[in-house]
């Protein structure tokens, strides 16, 4: 059976009242009378009567209403981004609505447009990893719908950003191992054309440098996928393992990549970190639970999701076009578990 909300022309109706006078009792006029409005919002209250908001948005002309793109929610990161984004989106009296590309440019490009022929006010969006132009985006914007971007970002489009302080987390990463002792350092990366994953690499390899090491390429795998399909981090960990002379710690610059590869060194029966160890990036609450438990570089997911969202909804709501942009960079911590840590001698 179809749900059929109460409308002002069925107040009216019932009260035997002009639809223009209900909307002013509503809305709390002066122009009626006591007795009026509160006929009005006794008969409103009973039968449970809400504004439309879709009747409000074409008044206003906004939707209230905000478009988000991840390429994965159950992605730890992007769930507490998300938690973040709502959070602000709710204070400000904003819908939210999320879809997932699933590491897809073809789905990321259906969703914008998507989400853009439902009337959003504005766009938040994290790229795919197949992502190597942004051309749908750039159309999008320059129509003068509001997008921001957070986490894997692009400049190609001149609006706000938000990232995590990625080189110095993947440098922290690397210089932790070092000073552990490990000097064959592998890292397992997504697609190049993301920008975390350039962010990363540069942290990975300077560190490596500034420890008098030279970077080898036979250690540096990417994961076209960002570690969605798990034949993909299983066939680059397994190429790893085959070297004579194999890693003896890797370095995983994704939360999935990590998680799959800590997963499957323990099914080969490969000690962590006795034989190889692994730090990686992820913000799983289980990290420091997982066996053993798992020393990574955290990103402040969830304050990248408020921050974002803040940014977004004051380009929506600016009188004026805005021609600068903040590029804000957010601190990582490392934390340091068990799968590191070599044993005391």
């Amino acid at each position: 059976m179809k749900f059929e909300a109460i409308t002002i022309k069925d107040i009216a109706k019932a009260l035997n009242l002009s639809v223009s006078t209900v909307s002013k009792a509503l809305h709390g006029s002066h122009e009626i009378s006591k007795e009026t409005k509160a006929q009005v919002l006794a008969y409103a209250s009973k039968y449970k009567y809400k504004p439309n908001p879709i009747a409000q948005s074409l008044k206003k002309g906004r939707s209230k209403s905000i478009g988000v793109i991840v390429c994965n929610i159950d992605n730890n990161f992007f769930s507490q981004a998300i938690n973040g984004i709502e959070s602000v989106a709710r204070q400000k009296d904003y819908n939210v609505i999320i879809t997932q590309s699933q590491e897809s440019y073809d789905r990321e490009v259906a969703n914008s447009e998507h989400l853009s022929s439902r009337s959003v006010d504005g766009l938040i969006i994290s790229l795919s990893a197949e992502t190597r132009n942004v051309d749908h985006l750039v159309r999008l914007h320059e129509k003068g719908l509001p997008i921001a971007l957070f986490d894997r970002v692009t400049d190609a489009i001149a609006t706000h950003q938000v990232i995590a302080d990625n080189y110095k987390g993947a440098y922290e990463a690397t210089r932790h191992l070092l000073q552990q002792g490990f000097r064959r350092i592998a890292h397992i990366t997504s697609s190049l054309s993301l920008s975390i994953t350039v962010e990363r690499m540069q942290g990975y390899r300077q560190a490596l440098e500034d420890a008098g090491l030279q970077p080898d390429e036979r250690y540096i795998k990417l994961c076209a996928h960002g570690g969605m399909i798990q034949e993909e981090t299983r066939l680059a960990l397994m190429q790893l393992l085959e070297l004579e002379d194999r890693p003896d710690a890797i370095f995983t610059a994704s939360d999935r990549l990590s998680t799959t590869t800590l997963s499957l060194l323990r099914q080969m029966y490969i000690e962590i970190p006795g034989q190889i160890a692994l730090v990686g990036f992820t913000n799983s609450i289980s990290a420091d639970i997982f066996n053993p438990a798992l020393t990574a570089v955290v990103q402040p997911a969830l304050e990248m999701g408020q921050q974002i969202t803040e940014l977004l909804i004051q380009l929506i709501e600016s009188k004026r076009p805005v021609t600068s942009f903040q590029k804000l960079v957010l601190a990582t911590e490392l934390k340091i578990r068990d799968s590191s840590t070599r044993p005391p001698a």
